[in-house]
């Protein structure tokens, strides 16, 4: 959003004002208050009731990060807990309804206020049922005539199922999506009852699909969608993969006030200083020498843990050091190797929890970073490795296939090469790229520092990400270039 809205587009991004925003919005200001559609279905000796009524909800404007935002929230707390607590998802509140709530305010929200965008662009299942009543309610109606809408899916196991009862937050009959054409969820086919798929739904009524990666789009056409699959194949002249961007704002070794020295392609010292103070700082050998492998990670199994786990020891006997830095579902092993195995040791350092400020003085030392996922639908971290010099060892699936191309690939130019690529999900694999790596830092210093410098200069940023949805937006409306400012 804020890469568009650099080049001159009007953009604002609607978002639920969770509560955890409190205070973190810049300029926040109330505008209105406004009624909302809503309706519950009841049902009473097998017959089913539907009641309507109005639901007031608060509209906020704000900026966060220097864009522009509305924010909706239920306007008296008190009488609901939609969006309240610390955590963004999986919070106390019901998923489900807080979502679809959402998207019917965030629809009426655009009506009352007489906005009528070129482009309305929703992520996710959590906004997928905006594309369903944008075109068979508002603009069935005549209230919102103006939009097309595209929808970004960056996560295809996160589909959004719903009953229908459920659908009913947004004030319409989720009897009227449940269809195979529409959003009827394939995988509940004969079940009582059967339930919508949101995500679904929003392929279908969007005018454009995108998802995270042109790899991502293919191994979702080729079966990883799962039952998604069929649909995709259904709509497939209206998807593709667009690589996401790194905000160079936050990740820039040229500024980064996190670090104790800047550095950039011809002045890399810096980069030098990063590590000895990461080696220093957390009780390791101080040795430029060492090759020094950075993990930064969910410890999820999507992310490959046990590759992950494997290439601790493996680094450490090709004569490198190790940094794991994440948390997650699989805690309890890598904190029991932390506090047993490497507790002592001077070349493993396995911090089990997340810092933001540690993980960019851990990208900025860094000779090497690992992402060994399972899949991977777009992946950031291996560009934001590349920001601070870093080459990246990575597992060729989804956005790490698209960004990263091996230093040993005779099919690619010289150019492009940036890092060290396997594709099985076994150890033997891993250590193919891993042991590469190791022995290049080791035997080809001159050429290490030449990559270092190459991967620096690649664009990762959102201004690039930002003209490829540029192009498709121009495509979907029938905007011509000379008149494109959404």
């Amino acid at each position: 959003a804020r890469a568009h809205l650099c080049q001159g587009h009007n953009v604002e991004v609607c978002i639920p004002y969770y509560s955890s925003l409190e205070g973190k919005v810049e300029d926040v200001q109330h505008v209105m208050d406004f009624d909302v559609p809503k309706g519950e279905q009841w049902e009473w000796d097998g017959e089913k009731e539907i009641r309507m009524s109005d639901f007031q909800w608060s509209m906020y404007s704000g900026k966060i990060g220097g864009c522009p935002i509305i924010a909706l929230r239920p306007a008296f707390r008190e009488g609901s807990n939609l969006f309240v607590g610390q955590r963004i998802y999986g919070g106390s509140y019901n998923e489900a309804e807080a979502y679809l709530s959402f998207c019917r305010a965030s629809l009426e929200c655009l009506r009352v206020t007489g906005r009528d965008p070129n482009v309305i662009h929703v992520h996710e299942w959590q906004c997928s049922a905006v594309a369903m009543l944008y075109w068979d309610v508002y603009h069935a109606q005549g209230l919102l005539n103006n939009a097309k809408v595209m929808l970004t899916i960056h996560n295809m196991d996160n589909t959004g199922e719903c009953r229908e009862e459920e659908f009913m937050a947004t004030g319409v009959p989720g009897s009227e999506f449940n269809t195979l054409e529409k959003a009827m969820d394939e995988r509940t086919i004969g079940h009582n009852p059967e339930r919508l798929c949101l995500m679904k739904g929003a392929i279908v009524y969007s005018n454009y699909v995108t998802t995270v990666s042109p790899t991502y789009a293919r191994e979702a056409l080729n079966g990883s969608a799962g039952f998604l699959g069929k649909t995709l194949l259904k709509e497939r002249t209206k998807f593709s993969g667009v690589i996401n961007g790194v905000d160079t704002e936050i990740w820039d070794a040229r500024l980064d006030n996190f670090l104790p020295a800047n550095f950039k392609p011809g002045t890399m010292e810096g980069k030098a200083l990063c590590k000895k103070y990461v080696q220093m700082g957390l009780g390791m050998n101080v040795d430029p020498h060492k090759p020094l492998v950075v993990c930064i990670s969910r410890l999820v199994p999507q992310k490959g843990i046990n590759l992950i786990e494997h290439a601790i020891p493996r680094t450490k006997e090709k004569g490198g050091q190790f940094i794991l830095l994440g948390s997650g579902h699989s805690d309890p092993p890598f904190q029991n190797l932390a506090e047993s195995v490497y507790k002592n040791d001077k070349d493993v350092k396995l911090l089990i929890f997340y810092s933001d400020a540690l993980s960019h003085l851990l990208y900025a030392a860094a000779d090497c970073v690992l992402v060994p996922s399972m899949f991977e639908p777009c992946g950031l971290t291996q560009m934001i490795a590349m920001c601070y010099g870093a080459l990246p060892i990575v597992r060729k699936t989804g956005g790490l296939a698209d960004t990263v191309h091996d230093v040993d690939d005779p099919s690619m130019s010289d150019s492009k090469k940036n890092g060290f690529v396997f594709e099985g999900a076994d150890n033997n694999s891993l250590d193919g790229a891993l042991d590469r790596a190791m022995r290049y830092y080791h035997e080809r210093k001159p050429w290490w520092k030449g990559m270092q410098e190459q991967v620096m200069d690649i664009d990762n940023s959102w201004e690039r990400a930002g003209e490829e949805y540029v192009q498709l937006y121009r495509m979907i409306t029938g905007i011509r270039e000379d008149n494109d400012h959404y």
